[in-house]
């Protein structure tokens, strides 16, 4: 088997385009990356892709945007793992995310040849959705975001890096801002606000398309404002806005260890996919 290096979104979609097409739910965020490559490279400079071929077939391929973690395709081919953490030695790889169950025996033998051991990090359910289920009667409406809300919008996605992805901003505000930036620039991405007496209460953002659907995330309520099915109105909004625009279904994902949110997500249409894992690299020599 071997394994090809690849540089560039275009050049890694024109050789594993297929492989991951033939499950387009489970691989978007793959294809979210390299579509959100493509329209905004200032957010991801650089992209690295590995494809595994058999006889000439591709049977496994990873992607990965430094300093970001490796994400792993599923393969039609096992031993495509041992091949792809072969060929990929990247010093400063943080760790890896995919979906279960191949995410496992790759992080394994990824580990064993970076000398480094594994930490589990984020457990995430992927959902789908081809029609949305109206959520119950909501007080407030829907509106888009624009260029007046930036420093709402800047303070809610922090919040949600950190409360949500478990993930610290410090030292790392300028990334926050070139994304939410890229977003208020139109295009396939953007962010919508629940508005209850012209107040924002809630925030959904939607980007990361695939060739056949679009990714709905993140979904932030304040606090304050939970328990009021804003932010199940507002993400059934924006998914049922995404159908009419001629998506055939919206993607999202949820965090395995919160229950709620996930039965939230199933009352409006979105139905479980598989289940993601991300694991981080820790270098022995690191401590």
């Amino acid at each position: 088997m071997e394994v090809e290096q690849v540089a560039g979104p275009d050049a890694f979609l024109e050789r594993a385009g297929e492989l991951m097409l033939a499950d387009e739910a489970r691989h978007n965020l793959a294809f979210g990356i390299l579509a959100t490559a493509r329209a905004h490279p200032e957010l991801y400079p650089e992209v690295r892709g590995w494809v595994a071929r058999s006889g000439g077939v591709v049977v496994g391929a990873a992607v990965r945007t430094p300093p970001h973690n490796v994400v792993l395709a599923r393969p039609t081919d096992d031993r495509a793992l041992d091949a792809l953490a072969d060929a990929i030695v990247d010093d400063d790889l943080p760790g890896v995310v995919g979906a279960l169950p191949e995410i496992d025996p790759f992080a394994t033998a990824l580990a064993e040849r970076h000398d480094a051991v594994l930490e589990a990090r984020f457990e995430q359910g992927v959902y789908a959705l081809h029609t949305v289920r109206p959520a119950r009667e909501t007080r407030g409406s829907m509106r888009f975001a624009d260029r007046a809300d930036r420093a709402l919008l800047l303070e809610w996605v922090e919040a949600f890096t950190t409360e949500v992805l478990h993930e610290s901003v410090t030292g790392d505000a300028g990334r926050l801002e070139r994304s939410v930036d890229a977003r208020l620039a139109g295009g396939d991405a953007g962010f919508a606000l629940w508005e209850v007496d012209a107040r924002p209460v809630s925030l959904v953002g939607f980007g990361g398309p695939t060739p056949n659907g679009i990714r709905i995330g993140p979904v932030y309520t304040p606090p304050e404002h939970r328990g009021h099915g804003y932010g199940s109105a507002l993400t059934a909004g924006v998914s049922a806005q995404q159908l009419a625009r001629g998506r055939r279904f919206c993607f999202l994902y949820t965090d395995l260890g919160n229950p709620t949110s996930n039965a939230i997500y199933v009352r409006i249409g979105y139905e479980r996919v598989c289940e993601s894992r991300e694991l981080a690299l820790v270098r022995r020599s690191r401590g």
